[in-house]
């Protein structure tokens, strides 16, 4: 009989989706075939199974901390901004439309038959499912037609753990509140209570554990320290701040950090080479001093463009350019760099002039593209690029453009397979006269260790510094140490045992 778990919190950014890849990984350890399961996901990061369908980043870096490989059964719907009011409805991997607030709300009770039935398909396969929550439970004026927070506990029958971050204060009274707005027939599945990213006197905060768990009647199973571990982020609010209290490092790379950035991920491995600071930036001051600038991907292109020109970012790009800095333009930000954008799916303009330092031009479709993609970076590339020839590549798309070069660009690789089916003549990206810009549709392009190490050694002679010569850093084995490291913190911090005791007891109430 499949055990089920979930973690819900008292607001987003608290830290749900990290301590479910830590159950996850945990569970995994301990021998259990585990899987993670988020019902409704609204982000910007996602990403491509291997048989090519969109969810989660999330959910991804959750399933590889369960040693499996991505399912999009782990996040049916996937939400995925375009403005303030619109979103991009992603139901099981593909697009089905856009809608409003409004009228997704009335939409949802049309997805919770499907939600039970993706959930019970992916339980079948599994000993235990690890669900996460959205948001926040208490979010009163959503609870008639929930499907994601007490809605799915309910549709999975799940004992619910809160968590808190201490970090951002009000931890006690966001849980106390949080736990009297639910409904009373939904408290008695609040079975245990995390605090999360605390740092101190553990005996100071003592006295406060006692009075919550008085005033809830529901035991604190841990109190996790703040860590310094690097994860995947789901929201955009992470990024206030990140990695800015980092120490300056040989050499400066940064994201300019767009109103509609998406898979932020792609840099994460960027930040975990030792010589690598990654700032995410809206100041153009700061570029000029930039050893690689990087434009990152877009759900709204055409609006965060006239963004860059709104905050003369645009000219702080060209000057960067000018003085000989290297650019580089993944997804929405490769379609940025070019001459013109044709639109007619994003927005009501007809067409809109780009950067203009890559001579391209992009048309918007209809039809997503959402691949895994491999591939061999191409000869005689100018800039330097050349030292990548013939190099192994692989990455993933996520876009509804297709990108024209036009003369004086070459193409910056061959792609050799698309979701496992043989490419011959399909090339991506682009590569300026100079080879001082590039463009490219793959999201993980500096998930490839050897072409992320040659590039940031390039960087490093450009400014007269020798290669770097200590242990070289491979994100995927950095990843799993992370895992491994958080599901340490986690059984020293929290009581898995209660957990697992939790888990059991709705188990044999079920049967």
């Amino acid at each position: 009989m499949m055990a089920v778990i979930m973690i819900q919190g008292t607001a987003s950014d608290v830290g749900k989706s990290v301590l479910v890849a830590g159950l996850c990984r945990i569970f995994s350890q301990d021998g259990y075939a585990t899987a993670p399961f988020k019902s409704q996901n609204m982000a910007l990061n996602s990403g491509i199974t291997p048989d090519g369908k969109e969810m989660g980043r999330a959910q991804i870096f959750q399933a590889e901390a369960a040693g499996i490989a991505p399912d999009v059964r782990m996040n049916p719907i996937l939400l995925k901004p375009r403005s303030d009011s619109q979103s991009q409805v992603v139901l099981m991997g593909e697009v089905v439309t856009d809608m409003n607030a409004r009228r997704y709300h009335q939409y949802k009770p049309q997805l919770r038959e499907k939600i039970r039935q993706v959930f019970q398909s992916l339980s079948a396969d599994h000993d235990i499912i690890v669900l996460e929550g959205a948001g926040s439970p208490a979010e009163i004026n959503l609870r008639d037609r929930d499907i994601v927070n007490m809605g799915m506990a309910e549709i999975a029958n799940s004992p619910v753990i809160l968590v808190a971050d201490i970090d951002r204060g009000g931890v006690f009274a966001a849980l106390y509140g949080t736990i009297a707005l639910l409904l009373e027939h939904e408290k008695p599945r609040v079975q245990g209570i995390i605090i999360n990213k605390f740092r101190g006197d553990l005996a100071l905060l003592q006295p406060g554990l006692e009075q919550i768990e008085a005033l809830t009647g529901v035991p604190v199973l841990g109190v996790m320290p703040w860590l310094e571990l690097e994860f995947e982020e789901e929201d955009s609010l992470a990024l206030v701040g990140k990695y800015q209290g980092r120490q300056p490092q040989v050499l400066d790379v940064v994201v300019v950090k767009l109103p509609y950035v998406s898979n932020f991920t792609d840099f994460n491995a960027l930040a975990a080479q030792p010589d690598v600071r990654v700032r995410y930036l809206r100041d153009g001051d700061a570029l000029q001093t930039a050893d690689l600038v990087i434009l990152p991907g877009s759900k709204n292109t055409l609006h965060d463009l006239q963004w860059l020109r709104d905050t003369r970012l645009s000219d702080a790009l060209q000057d960067y350019h000018q003085a000989g800095g290297k650019i580089i333009g993944i997804c929405g930000g490769y379609q940025m760099l070019g001459q013109f954008l044709y639109d007619g799916v994003e927005s009501e303009q007809g067409a809109m002039a780009g950067l203009g330092l890559l001579n391209v031009s992009t048309r918007f479709e209809r039809q997503k593209t959402t691949t895994v993609s491999c591939g061999e970076i191409q000869p005689g590339l100018p800039g330097g690029w050349d030292q990548h020839c013939g190099q192994d590549i692989r990455g993933y798309e996520v876009h509804m453009g297709q990108t024209v070069r036009g003369p004086g660009v070459q193409a910056f690789c061959q792609l050799k397979s698309r979701n496992g089916q043989p490419q011959h003549d399909s090339l991506d990206g682009a590569v300026s006269v100079d080879g001082s810009v590039l463009g490219t549709y793959l999201h993980g392009l500096f998930d490839n260790t050897v072409f992320t190490r040659q590039l940031l050694d390039s960087l490093r002679q450009q400014k007269g510094i020798a290669p770097y010569d200590g242990p070289v850093v491979d994100y995927q084995q950095f990843k799993q140490q992370q895992f491994d490291q958080l599901a340490a913190e986690m059984r020293r911090h929290i009581d898995i045992q209660r957990i697992y005791q939790i888990m059991r007891q709705y188990q044999e109430a079920d049967q």
